[in-house]
């Protein structure tokens, strides 16, 4: 959040956090989300989000709120739309990671890395559900088009 609090939107949205703790805030949050005309989620990729990303798909959907997720697998999963790192990638350079320590590299001298590939996957399906046209522009840039 704070990234979003200290650069200005390109646009004139609005940005507003909604912490949740448990699964009946998940509802609430997304059920007052609903009322208000125009929103959308952006789900951040933290452990509570994922662990519990069946109930926020399906909250979503239930009230018709568009929702942006971080992983692919949630968009296969029924989410609208994923934006973020491809996590194949990530592993993969990973294992040269796990070769240099086992080969007595000290993880702390080992430079941090950020991702490198972002992938983005759209579910038409889930689009036509939230009565959403999805531009032909996005759906060819997309890297993964579920039908």
């Amino acid at each position: 959040m704070r990234s979003f609090e200290t650069v200005p939107p390109p646009s004139p949205l609005e940005i507003k956090a909604t912490p949740v703790g448990t699964e009946a805030d998940i509802e609430q949050a997304v059920a007052k989300l609903a009322k208000e005309p125009g929103g959308g989620l952006l789900v951040p990729p933290d452990t509570f989000t994922v662990v519990h990303r069946d109930l926020v798909i399906s909250s979503a959907a239930q009230h018709r709120v568009p929702a942006i997720f971080t992983y692919r697998q949630f968009v296969r999963e029924g989410a609208l739309i994923s934006y973020g790192p491809e996590t194949t990638d990530i592993f993969q350079r990973s294992a040269s990671y796990v070769d240099r320590i086992l080969k007595g590299a000290n993880p702390g001298d080992l430079p941090a890395q950020a991702p490198t590939k972002f992938e983005l996957a759209i579910n038409v399906r889930t689009a036509r559900t939230l009565g959403l046209d999805v531009p032909p522009t996005l759906l060819a840039l997309a890297d993964e088009v579920i039908e």
